[in-house]
């Protein structure tokens, strides 16, 4: 048998190998790559990963009406996403999920966010991890969770579920805008809807009364979430369908014409100082931030509360005794900041001083005697204008 050249024997190696690297190239393309071959296309065919952040959802076989489902996910899980579709308007992922089998399917694509999209949803997080929340609140309809606090269709990360809740890390006021109160369109889509002209809001310009926040601006929430609720830890929300879980505890203690903002509670230690995972808040001590209706911008800016109240409860008589209130409307800024342990706790927030700069205050709790006791800054009477609303 005639002896074959080593240099040529290595050259076909090459090139069978090459062969089969176009072939394996050219069925992935197609599709029937990773129907065959399983594994494999992890290195030829996977672009992203993606978690399930619907509570349960489906793998399809096909994007078709009629298409069967082969296996149900659960929020938290992870996907490998191998191509993606656009048919009807509607963008499918096609993957493959971690079972067993490997189950390859299609998924539509509102079930799920990729690995790029919650990692700008957890650096927006990186921003306020060492913040306390501010508020809790609820969605009253499925609204979009944006990455920055406009109506662009580029910023959507995902459609949060009616009924979510979240904790509000802090908020912005922005011009009142031709939107739908709803907030619910996909990604790549924007709603507009012309606002209706208002009589009394008109007749109250010329007549000279003061302008009324929400007549001027829409809120956009800060927001961050609990793994239960979405894999993604933060966004913003348009406010319309946001509302405020104010505890049942104090809500009482809310006016018509001044609204709590912010609260943050003084006798626990614990992370949930908003009551949001309270389904019934026990009676408690309180330090609430609240906001008059009434537009007070300066330099464009408008501040984030004007009244500070105090609260506690008198375990023995069942009842709230007004600790400190402000006794005039103040111009203040978040956050809200509540350090210490036990009784003796502090709470500090930004309050703009009459010659124009903002100032840090720092307000020092106590309890005397079973009453508990605030001593507020020397010179908080220069921080208090006018009558409290």
């Amino acid at each position: 048998m005639a002896k074959v050249d080593p240099e040529v024997m290595t050259k076909m190696r090459v090139f069978s190998a090459f062969v089969l690297f176009a072939a394996i190239a050219v069925l992935s393309g197609c599709g029937l790559f990773d129907s065959t071959v399983g594994g494999v296309s992890k290195v030829f065919g996977l672009s992203d990963t993606a978690t399930v952040i619907s509570k349960t959802a489906q793998i399809r076989t096909s994007y078709a009406v009629v298409a069967a489902d082969l296996l149900e996910v659960k929020r938290g899980e992870k996907l490998d996403v191998i191509d993606q579709i656009d048919f009807e308007k509607v963008l499918w992922f096609r993957v493959r999920a971690h079972d067993e089998a490997n189950t390859e399917g299609w998924i539509e694509a509102q079930h799920v966010i990729t690995n790029e999209v919650l990692e700008k949803s957890q650096k927006l997080a990186e921003e306020f991890k060492n913040l306390s929340p501010q508020a809790a609140g609820q969605l009253r309809a499925a609204s979009n969770l944006r990455l920055v606090p406009d109506m662009s269709p580029e910023n959507v990360l995902f459609k949060l579920a009616n009924g979510s809740t979240f904790e509000i890390m802090d908020w912005k006021f922005v011009p009142k805008a031709e939107v739908p109160d709803v907030d619910d369109a996909t990604k790549g889509e924007q709603k507009q809807k012309k606002r209706t002209k208002n009589e009394e809001i008109e007749a109250a310009k010329e007549a000279g009364e003061p302008e009324k926040i929400e007549d001027k601006y829409d809120i956009w929430y800060q927001v961050r979430m609990d793994p239960s609720i979405s894999p993604a830890p933060a966004g913003w929300l348009f406010g319309r369908q946001v509302e405020l879980q104010v505890p049942s505890d104090i809500v009482f203690f809310q006016q018509n014409n001044r609204k709590f903002v912010t609260w943050q509670r003084l006798d626990t230690d614990s992370q949930d100082k908003v009551g949001l995972k309270e389904k019934v808040g026990s009676p408690g001590n309180w330090v609430i931030l609240s906001r008059t209706n009434q537009v007070k911008e300066i330099d464009g800016v408008e501040p984030d509360f004007d009244g500070i109240l105090v609260l506690a409860f008198d375990k023995y008589d069942q009842s709230f005794y007004t600790v400190w209130r402000t006794t005039g409307d103040v111009w203040g800024l978040l956050p809200l900041q509540v350090e210490g342990v036990g009784d003796n706790k502090t709470f500090t927030m930004k309050l703009r001083h009459p010659e124009g700069r903002m100032d840090d205050k720092r307000f020092v709790v106590f309890r005397d005697k079973n009453r508990l006791k605030v001593t507020p800054p020397e010179d908080i009477a220069q921080y208090q204008q006018g009558k409290s609303r």
